[in-house]
């Protein structure tokens, strides 16, 4: 594919690399771990903590004779965001889910907590890049680096070519780091390191992306570090214009703002942006933009007043309930619940106007998270198979008026959110879901009754996955289908909403996580 190339071009015709602009502030253990400082990573006396929780040091048995070292001081922060990293890697963990408990056995907070996310998701989304410049620097294949090691190293070269922290900082501080996980390396961690500083970034995806003007897939996969195949995804997606898929990969980089949904009936946006310091959404009647922080503590979602939803789902859940309608409209139904968020919007909305809400979810511990999530709202929970319409008597076939299929997928439209997501998920994962997806959506259009209307979303911006998945669906079906246009479903003004009747969003045209939509209309 050939086009025009995404703003921040360098003149040597490729797009600039992303780089972070998050950490253009060293943490306080940033300041504090530079060389120059005597102290910060040298071991402590007596082989005791010091007053930051490092350990260090040989110290002296009774008898006098030296004990092995300790475990050597290493800063906090970085130290958290190796074992969140590693947890990854290694347990196939996410790392949204392990990092939390990290930052609390560590006891960090405010800015040292910040400095540790900041590595941990950075690193993560940018892995792809790092290692490619990590096998050059190294002189071999970086899956040839032990995994402690590697992932160590993966922090450093994030903190070398992605912030501002001082090189001889991040230097110092990985090989201490090294020095922790893997004795023995120290001095091949080192010498890799400062090869990787020896070059600023721009400088490393020049010498190893291919040339944007011959092969403009293999140059921004590598300068925005994301595999292939997803490139060539979006790029399909966005009608093969090379520039927004620069500026979409650019956008996937990027940390994303927290969004919280204030549930209709018991909570307004703006009343509650004001109580949690926040900003009502920009589309959204019901989305509120956080500034940071930690919102499990907020007391609004404590007592179930709102809970965190990205703007782009509360959108394509709402546009569900405000499809036109005619005849009844009591019986509302989620075809795949889990964990919840929309599930709870559209109770709260239901809750509203007199109706009711069922939800089914197939796997028990995510339908325990649904009866969590509509906890007081007019809501039944069902733990079984949407695909079983007819055949159970709690889905009986015609029996609901409004339908969502939020049907499982790749993901590739939240990577901005699972980081990690880009790097597991593989093109053979394609057919067994979009076979899952049609089944889905071929017993939802069973589900609703002459009139009703289902809405199909998915979190992928995925041909396969979307336009393909819902014109097969309906081809199969068996049932008269009409496809309803999307776009007046949702706010008026919203921009970039494509020619119709389905409608996909994205993170560089509205903030959103690339959610589909498309809604059809039973005859």
């Amino acid at each position: 594919m050939t086009g025009p190339q995404p703003s921040g071009d360098t003149a040597g015709g490729g797009p600039r690399p992303f780089r972070s602009d998050r950490s253009d502030r060293p943490s306080p253990s940033d300041r504090a771990s530079r060389a120059d400082r005597p102290g910060r990573f040298e071991r402590t006396d007596r082989g005791r903590s010091d007053s930051r929780g490092r350990v260090g040091g040989a110290g002296q048995g009774r008898d006098g004779r030296p004990q092995r070292p300790a475990r050597p001081a290493v800063d906090l922060p970085r130290q958290a965001a190796y074992e969140a990293v590693a947890a990854v890697h290694r347990d196939d963990a996410y790392a949204n889910l392990v990092l939390p408990a990290i930052l609390r056995d560590l006891r960090l907070h405010g800015r040292d907590a910040a400095f540790a996310t900041e590595l941990t998701y950075g690193t993560l989304r940018v892995l792809g890049t790092l290692d490619a410049i990590l096998t050059t620097a190294a002189g071999r294949d970086v899956q040839r680096i032990d995994p402690p090691v590697r992932d160590a190293l993966r922090i450093g070269a994030y903190q070398l070519l992605y912030t501002r922290v001082p090189a001889h900082a991040a230097v110092s501080s990985t090989v201490d780091l090294v020095r922790s996980v893997g004795q023995g390396a120290t001095g091949f961690a080192n010498a890799v390191l400062r090869e990787v500083a020896g070059k600023d970034l721009d400088t490393w995806v020049t010498q190893l992306a291919p040339p944007m003007e011959t092969d403009p897939v293999g140059h921004l996969a590598l300068a925005y570090s994301h595999p292939e195949w997803i490139v060539r995804a979006f790029a399909e997606a966005l009608g093969g214009d090379l520039a927004e898929t620069g500026r979409l990969l650019i956008e996937d980089n990027e940390r994303p703002p927290v969004h919280l949904c204030a549930r209709p009936g018991r909570a307004d946006a703006v009343d509650l942006a004001d109580e949690v310091g926040g900003a009502p959404g920009a589309f959204s009647p019901y989305a509120v933009y956080l500034p940071g922080g930690a919102p499990g503590e907020l007391a609004a979602l404590a007592d179930g007043r709102a809970h965190v939803q990205d703007e782009g789902s509360q959108l394509v859940a709402n546009a569900l309930a405000v499809a036109p309608l005619d005849g009844a409209d009591a019986r509302w139904l989620d075809l795949c619940a889990g964990p919840g968020g929309k599930a709870g919007l559209l109770g709260a909305l239901a809750a509203q106007r007199g109706a009711s809400l069922t939800a089914v979810e197939v796997a028990e511990h995510r339908a325990r998270l649904v009866e969590q999530a509509v906890r007081g709202l007019p809501v039944t929970v069902l733990h079984t198979d949407g695909r079983t319409v007819g055949a159970d008597r709690d889905l009986p076939e015609g029996g609901f008026d409004r339908v969502l299929v939020d049907a499982p997928c790749t993901g590739l439209g939240s990577l901005r959110r699972r980081p990690e997501s880009r790097w597991r998920r593989q093109p053979s994962d394609l057919p067994p879901l979009t076979r899952l997806q049609r089944e889905l959506l071929t017993a939802a259009l069973r589900a609703v009754r002459p009139g009703g209307v289902v809405a199909y979303v998915t979190c992928s911006p995925h041909t396969v996955e979307t336009h393909v998945t819902v014109t097969e669906a309906a081809r199969r079906s068996g049932v008269p289908v009409d496809f309803v246009d999307a776009r007046p479903l949702l706010p008026a003004g919203m921009p970039g909403l494509g020619d119709g009747p389905t409608v996909q969003l994205w993170p560089h045209r509205h903030g959103t996580d690339a959610m589909f939509l498309a809604v059809l209309r039973r005859g």
